[in-house]
């Protein structure tokens, strides 16, 4: 997120130049909660729902729902966030009659459509040396600016009947015999997540939604320069995208493939806490084309939650989030001779063990 911080301020100052334009009494709506009580609803802190709200109210004139306020739709989506459901504690105090799935596409729209300024792949020089030094620091693979994470969000029966004229419901099952969609995630090092494409059904495999993403295509464009991703072994290797080896010989790919593992397992992380402070990622209930702004959503409000470095809900730790694996088929067979002497060429330079480390004959 090294390019982050000036759009951090810009919109800081676009939301002093609207701060005369804000409602003071829809801001009771938050003021009435102690903090613990904001971030068991939230699991959010207090500056960290004041920005939130503030960032949503300026682009919610268009969107009034009925009599709702700007700041009680806000408060239901996050609710829903976080819990997966609108708690009873909100449908009592704002006697909610109209549908809460529609006041939650609705903020989910707008916080999605603000994914290019909190979600940023890093495009200044600076930015991706900066980030590949952090990487090889980390594990000793250079000029690495990102790990792909393809990530299942469960889904309930809801979602694949509002679409059976377009999939059939097998269609959502992944290789883990439960219904998802999926969508594949880039994030970095310290859990910041860098890209999200949209959902697709669980049963899509890990090089077709890499081959069909936006971000795939530049970076095996080299439109991000000659710089990696890390990918697991559902991918399959090219010049820009790093696999394990998956037969290694030697101590030099042995070593390579520890390093491989130990920044892949960093995608674990950062999806187990997205998924823990957004519970409502566990059990999706709408339609195909609104996942998409749903997830997104969450993803933006992770990256500011971890700018205002929110710690997560108790009880992260014993969440378990098995994330299956969907390979296509026969690609152990698909090789790319560029990408296979680019891999080895790394492995030669960062990764051959002194000679007092070399394997015995």
């Amino acid at each position: 997120m090294s390019d982050a911080l000036p759009v951090w301020f810009a919109v800081q100052a676009e939301l002093l130049g609207h701060e005369e334009e804000m409602d003071s009494q829809s801001r009771s709506c938050f003021a009435c909660y102690d903090d613990d009580t904001l971030f068991e609803m939230f699991h959010l802190t207090r500056p960290c729902v004041e920005f939130i709200a503030d960032i949503i109210r300026v682009r919610m004139k268009k969107y009034m729902l009925s009599t709702l306020t700007v700041d009680t739709m806000i408060m239901v989506t996050l609710n829903y966030y976080a819990h997966g459901s609108t708690t009873i504690t909100l449908v009592k105090r704002f006697n909610l009659k109209t549908d809460c799935q529609s006041i939650v596409c609705t903020v989910s729209e707008v916080v999605a459509s603000m994914s290019d300024q909190f979600i940023s792949f890093p495009q200044t020089r600076k930015a991706k040396v900066d980030i590949a030094h952090m990487v090889e620091e980390f594990c000793g693979i250079p000029d690495v600016l990102g790990v792909l994470a393809p990530t299942h969000f469960k889904i309930r029966s809801s979602t694949y009947d509002k679409n059976t004229l377009a999939f059939t419901r097998q269609q959502f099952v992944n290789t883990l015999g439960y219904k998802s969609v999926v969508s594949q995630i880039i994030c970095d090092l310290d859990g910041n997540i860098l890209s999200v494409e949209k959902c697709c059904v669980g049963s899509t495999c890990e090089q077709d939604l890499w081959r069909t993403s936006f971000r795939g295509r530049e970076i095996e464009e080299e439109l991000y320069g000659q710089y990696w991703v890390i990918g697991g072994e559902g991918y399959h290797l090219s010049k820009r995208l790093l696999t394990p080896v998956s037969d290694p010989k030697g101590i030099a790919q042995v070593r390579f493939n520890e390093a491989h593992a130990k920044i892949h397992n960093v995608t674990q992380t950062t999806l187990r806490s997205l998924k823990w402070r957004f519970r409502c990622l566990t059990q999706l209930s709408f339609a195909l084309d609104k996942l998409t702004n749903v997830v997104k959503a969450c993803c933006v409000l992770h990256n500011i939650a971890k700018k205002f470095s929110v710690p997560l809900p108790p009880g992260d730790d014993k969440f378990e989030d098995r994330q299956p694996s969907n390979p296509c088929l026969g690609s152990a067979a698909v090789l790319c001779p560029d990408g296979l002497r680019a891999r080895q060429e790394l492995i030669d330079s960062s990764f051959n063990a002194p000679p007092s480390q070399e394997e015995p004959e």
